[in-house]
């Protein structure tokens, strides 16, 4: 991303245009905050080629999907892995949906989504089956208290 881009006022209410709703129309966004619809089109690529924007996605419903069981996993690793190591192996696990480096005693965070609970503990299996993997702590989420911005 370009150091130098400075986002105004017009830019970061499409941006959170776009947030809500990828698929809305250049005509549509530009309506709502002024702008012709090339206008916004021209910022929008903008936005795009400097990487503020990096794509463009779909929100999914996992449990219309059938991932009704989402937990977050602690994972612990032998020695120094690597970060690049530790993303090698929980990239070989589809049940891993972000992974993320953190500070204190773990050395990544998982979040993971299953079907149920017994795949859930072949996924745990699974993983702790991997050579440089020590152990797994995991914390089964109940219920969403602040819902993923859309």
């Amino acid at each position: 991303m370009e150091d130098s881009l400075r986002l105004d006022g017009l830019d970061r209410r499409i941006v959170a245009r776009l947030e809500r709703n990828a698929r809305s129309s250049f005509a549509t966004i530009g309506a709502e905050v002024g702008l012709s619809a090339p206008a916004v089109e021209r910022r929008v690529d903008r936005l795009v080629e400097s990487g503020v924007i990096t794509g463009f996605h779909a929100a999914l419903d996992p449990r219309a999907l059938g991932q009704g069981v989402e937990v977050f996993v602690e994972l612990y690793c032998s020695g120094r892995t690597s970060a690049v190591e530790i993303a090698r192996i929980v990239s070989r696990h589809t049940e891993v949906q972000e992974a993320y480096t953190v500070t204190g005693d773990a050395n990544a965070l998982l979040r993971v989504r299953t079907t149920d609970t017994a795949h859930l503990e072949r996924t745990l299996e699974n993983l702790r089956s991997e050579p440089a993997v020590l152990q797994t702590k995991s914390s089964v989420v109940l219920s969403r208290l602040i819902p993923p911005a859309d």
